[in-house]
C-alpha cells in the first residue's frame, strides 16, 4: 500500500505518494467514505461519513445529516486534532454528509471517521479499502482518542457486515474484543489511525479476554454467613433467586431486609454467554466503563433511591435510552423502603415485570429495551414500622396505615411471586456466635436450578421458572386432582387471582427444582402457597 502524506498541494505542501503517485490525480474533487455506526437504545445502525471536498468554493464546512449538537461541535474538535496531529486544515468548501439522512445522529461517534474522511478527500493519506473498516471515537484538540459509548453494539454490527476489522478508541476497542468474529483494532490518535490503514504501521488485533470458571465474589465481599437468624427469609430468598422470582420482604426496621438484598448477588449464578453479551451491550450503551460489576461475570445489582424519577427508572430521554430497569437486566433491581417510590414510578413497572422488556417511544424515535430483571423490594409493615411488634408500640393510626399500604397497588402486588415476613431479631440471635450458612453452598445450590431449568427450556426464550409462559406452565407445573383441588382451596380463601395462580405453580416448580425432583409435591405447592399468604393479611 501506497505510504502516507500529510501534506497536499493545494494546501501549501506536495504530495508524497511514492508507490504509486498517479492514482490518486483523478480530479480537483475527491469522495471519500468512511463507515461509522449510530447507537439506537442497545443496537447499532450503519452510518456512512461521506466527505465531499472542493477545488473551489468559500473555505466552509458543512455538516448535514440529522446531527445533534455533539455532532455539530466535531468541526472544532477535528480541525484542531488534524493541526496537531501535523495535518493540514482544508482551506476549501467541505460537506460531509452522515447517511442515512432521516436517522438521528449524537454523540462525538464521528469525530474519527470524519477527519480521516478530510484527509482522504484532501489526498493527505492514501489508504485503499476504506469501506472494509468501521470506524468511531472522539477526537480531543491534541489528535488522542478518546472512548465512546456503545462499542458493543458496534463490534456486533461489524461482526454482521462482515467487516475486515473495527478501529477504535482504547477503552471502548478493550469492550469490543469481547465480541467472538470480529477484528478489533485499538487506535490512541488520529495519526496512528491514518498510518495503520495505509500500511505504514501494522497493529495487532485485540484478544477475546478469557472468562472466570468460577463465579466473581461481590467486590465488597458480603456474604450470607453475615446474617444471623431469619431462616425463614434466607430460604425465601434461595427460592427467588434459583427461579428468578420476584420477592417483597415485609418487616420493622433493623430486621435485616436490607442486609440480606444487597448479599443476594452473592449467591447469583454466573450469567451465560449470551446473558453476558446483554449485560455488557447495555451497560455499554449506557456510557459505563466495562468493569467489576459491568465485567459481565456478575450480575448488576440496582438500588435507585425513592427519589428515582420515572423517566430514570424506566429509561427515555430526547433520544432513548436504557434506564434503571435495563441496567438491572439479568441482574437484580433493589428497591428498598417501597411505597416511598413515587406510585407512578411502581407503576410503570408492571409491563416490563410481565414482559422482561419496554418500549419507549419518543419524537426521535421508538426503542425496545430489555428489562428482564429480578425485582427485590422490602418495606416496612406501617409508616413508623412498628406495627404487630410485640417489643414497640405502633404509633400509626387506621388512616396512615391505609394509606401507607395503597400505595402499592394491587396490579403490582400480584406481580411479585414471594412476600415474605422479616420478623424483628431478638438480642439472642445477634448474640449467638455461630454464623449462618454461608454464599458458597447457597449458590451451587442455586445453579445446580438453574443448569435443570436451562436444560428444560433449551431451544425456547424462558432460561428460568419465572419467565415460563402459559404452555410452558401446563406442561412442566403438571399437578394431579388432589394437588389441584388443594390450590383452589387455597386460592378461594386468600382471594387471589388467576395470575397469582400461575405464579403459585412456578415458585412450586422451582422448589422441587431445590429439592432434584422431577414432579411438583404436596410440600412444594405448600410452600408455595405460603409465600402469598401476606397478599390479603397485610394489604387487606
Amino acid at each position: 500500500m501506497p505510504s502516507c502524506s500529510r501534506e497536499h498541494p493545494d494546501f501549501g505542501g506536495s504530495l508524497a505518494c511514492a508507490e504509486k503517485p498517479t492514482a490518486f490525480r483523478l480530479g480537483p474533487v475527491l469522495l471519500a467514505t468512511i463507515i461509522s455506526a449510530a447507537l439506537q437504545g442497545i443496537q447499532a445502525d450503519v452510518v456512512h461519513v461521506e466527505v465531499n471536498a472542493n477545488e473551489t468554493g468559500e473555505p466552509k464546512l458543512i455538516l448535514v445529516g440529522l446531527p445533534d449538537a455533539a455532532v455539530k461541535e466535531s468541526d472544532d474538535r477535528v480541525f484542531s486534532a488534524l493541526s496537531n496531529s501535523g495535518f493540514k486544515i482544508p482551506r476549501t468548501r467541505m460537506t460531509i454528509n452522515l447517511a442515512p439522512g432521516n436517522l438521528r445522529k449524537e454523540g462525538p461517534f464521528y469525530d474519527l471517521p470524519i477527519a480521516l474522511g478530510i484527509l482522504a478527500s484532501t489526498r493527505q493519506f492514501a489508504a485503499e479499502g476504506l469501506d472494509e473498516w468501521m470506524i468511531a471515537g472522539e477526537l480531543s484538540l491534541s489528535g488522542a482518542t478518546r472512548p465512546v459509548r456503545g462499542a458493543l453494539a458496534i463490534a456486533r454490527l461489524a461482526r454482521s457486515l462482515g467487516k475486515r476489522g473495527l478501529l477504535l478508541p482504547a477503552v471502548s476497542a478493550e469492550e469490543a474484543a469481547m465480541v467472538e468474529g470480529i477484528a478489533v483494532y485499538r487506535i490512541d490518535s488520529l495519526e496512528q489511525a491514518a498510518r495503520f490503514l495505509c500500511g505504514d504501521i501494522e497493529l495487532p488485533a485485540l484478544k477475546v479476554p478469557p472468562r472466570p470458571t468460577a463465579p466473581v465474589s461481590a467486590p465488597d465481599g458480603a456474604d450470607f454467613a453475615e446474617i444471623k437468624g431469619q431462616h425463614a427469609l434466607r430460604r425465601a430468598v434461595e427460592v427467588a433467586v434459583a427461579g428468578n422470582h420476584n420477592l417483597l420482604m415485609i418487616g420493622p426496621p433493623g430486621s435485616g431486609k436490607s442486609m440480606i438484598a444487597k448479599r443476594i448477588a452473592s449467591i447469583m449464578p454466573m450469567p451465560t454467554l449470551e446473558e453476558r453479551l446483554e449485560i455488557l451491550s447495555i451497560h455499554s450503551a449506557a456510557g459505563r466503563t466495562i468493569s467489576g460489576e459491568m465485567s459481565g461475570e456478575t450480575r448488576p445489582f440496582r438500588s435507585p433511591h425513592h427519589t428515582v424519577s420515572d423517566v430514570a427508572l424506566l429509561g427515555g430521554g430526547t433520544i432513548p435510552g436504557p434506564g434503571e430497569i435495563s441496567l438491572a437486566h439479568h441482574g437484580i433491581l433493589f428497591l428498598d423502603e417501597l411505597p416511598e417510590f413515587k406510585r407512578s414510578a411502581l407503576e410503570v413497572l408492571r409491563q416490563p415485570l410481565e414482559d422482561g422488556e419496554v418500549t419507549i417511544s419518543r419524537s426521535a424515535g421508538k426503542v425496545t429495551l430489555p428489562c428482564a430483571f429480578m425485582l427485590v423490594a422490602a418495606m416496612n409493615p406501617c409508616p413508623c414500622g412498628y406495627l404487630g411488634d410485640s417489643r414497640r408500640e405502633c404509633r400509626c393510626s387506621p388512616s396512615q396505615i391505609q394509606r401507607y399500604r395503597a400505595k402499592i397497588s394491587g396490579p403490582l402486588l400480584d406481580r411479585i411471586d414471594l412476600h415474605v415476613e422479616a420478623p424483628a431479631l431478638s438480642l439472642a440471635d445477634l448474640r449467638a456466635p455461630a454464623a449462618g450458612e454461608a454464599s458458597a453452598p447457597l449458590r451451587d445450590r442455586v445453579q445446580a436450578a438453574r443448569t435443570r431449568q436451562l436444560r428444560r427450556f433449551a431451544g425456547s426464550k424462558a432460561t428460568s421458572n419465572a419467565r415460563m409462559t402459559h404452555g410452558q406452565i401446563r406442561r412442566h407445573c403438571a399437578i394431579d386432582s388432589s394437588l389441584g383441588d388443594l390450590l383452589q382451596h387455597a386460592m378461594e380463601e386468600l382471594s387471589l387471582s388467576a395470575r397469582a395462580h400461575d405464579r403459585i405453580l412456578k415458585v412450586a416448580r422451582t422448589i422441587a427444582d431445590l429439592a432434584g425432583a422431577e414432579a411438583i409435591a404436596s410440600n412444594h405447592l405448600l410452600e408455595a402457597i405460603q409465600y402469598r399468604s401476606l397478599d390479603r393479611s397485610v394489604f387487606y
